[in-house]
């Protein structure tokens, strides 16, 4: 018998799967009695109303990740969305037709493509797209493999996207930049997000009494899921929330950077900026990880302020070195 228990970033990968399966959308009951994660839970016996706000978050999920999930309405009631259908349009989803990459990007492209293939759409996800044609709905024949081989989550996000689901106080250790020990923390888990390519997890602190963000990749040793349950009603909106905490942080903080034009720097800062009379201005979240990744570039960005994110960098910089000069100390 299949488990019930299929992961959340499987659950969505079918589910994008299907949504480009058809040009027509799918409906949410369609949905849930074909793709495989939603099944499942139905079969184990969970009520109609858990799996279709499972559904509800999962469809804001893609959606916060960029994914362009279309909800189509009846024809004659645009605004009637008791029989709506999902779908994402190819159009939408693909890359514009006048981009053109020169001959090193595509071969870059193509490295990062051996890492899918059509044969890695999992089992689940073909046979939910074979139910979808069964009941008479076109489908899209070629679709890309969605099941990647490769895991870009941290250790940490499995476990809370359990609490999530299950609504289970999550207990683990957190490790701030600057201390040496890491404190115990209690969280009601409300939501994980992706924000500037790193996973969160926003929820309700239980000994601060208040929503809190934490890093993942701060998170140290194992996730424990308690028996404490909370009311699920808490996750609404929660992501929504979360982002527009983070977007604030970002605004309210930038960097004065001179970068090097042309670079690899450039390319990527340049996305996130804004022109100043001396270089551009970015805007960061948290300095120690901003910091990390402007050490990566290396003299290709200087920081002119803040002091505190300069010193950071020259900090990772100065390590980097140290480290190179040890080693080749020992192998004279």
């Amino acid at each position: 018998m299949t488990s019930s228990r299929i992961p959340a970033e499987e659950r969505l990968t079918n589910l994008v799967v299907a949504l480009m399966a058809t040009e027509i959308g799918l409906t949410k009951q369609q949905i849930l009695d074909n793709v495989s994660g939603y099944r499942q839970r139905a079969e184990a016996g969970a009520k109609p109303d858990a799996l279709e706000k499972m559904f509800e978050r999962d469809k804001d999920e893609l959606r916060t990740m960029g994914v362009p999930i279309e909800t189509l309405g009846d024809p004659a009631d645009p605004f009637d969305l008791r029989e709506a259908r999902y779908r994402i349009p190819l159009a939408e989803y693909d890359l514009p037709a006048d981009i053109e990459f020169t001959p090193a990007e595509l071969a870059v492209l193509r490295l990062a493509g051996s890492v899918w293939s059509e044969e890695s759409v999992s089992v689940d996800a073909q046979a939910g797209v074979r139910k979808i044609r069964a009941l008479g709905i076109d489908g899209d024949e070629q679709i890309i493999g969605f099941a990647p081989r490769i895991a870009v989550r941290d250790a940490a996000f499995p476990k809370l996207q359990e609490g999530i689901e299950r609504s289970r106080v999550a207990v683990f250790d957190y490790l701030k930049p600057g201390e040496d020990e890491p404190t115990r923390r209690r969280i009601r888990p409300l939501a994980l997000l992706e924000y500037e390519s790193r996973w969160h997890v926003f929820g309700i602190d239980i000994d601060a009494a208040a929503e809190r963000t934490f890093l993942l990749s701060r998170v140290t040793g194992d996730v424990k899921i308690t028996g404490q349950t909370f009311d699920a009603a808490l996750r609404d909106g929660a992501a929504d929330r979360a982002l527009e905490g983070l977007a604030a942080v970002a605004a309210s903080q930038h960097a004065l950077l001179e970068v090097t034009p042309g670079t690899e720097a450039a390319l990527r800062l340049g996305r996130r900026s804004i022109a100043a009379r001396q270089g551009i201005r970015v805007p960061y979240v948290d300095l120690h990880i901003f910091a990390d990744e402007l050490a990566t570039y290396g003299p290709e960005v200087r920081v002119v302020e803040p002091a505190a994110l300069r010193q950071s960098v020259i900090a990772r910089l100065s390590a980097v070195v140290d480290a190179h000069q040890s080693t080749g100390g020992g192998e004279r």
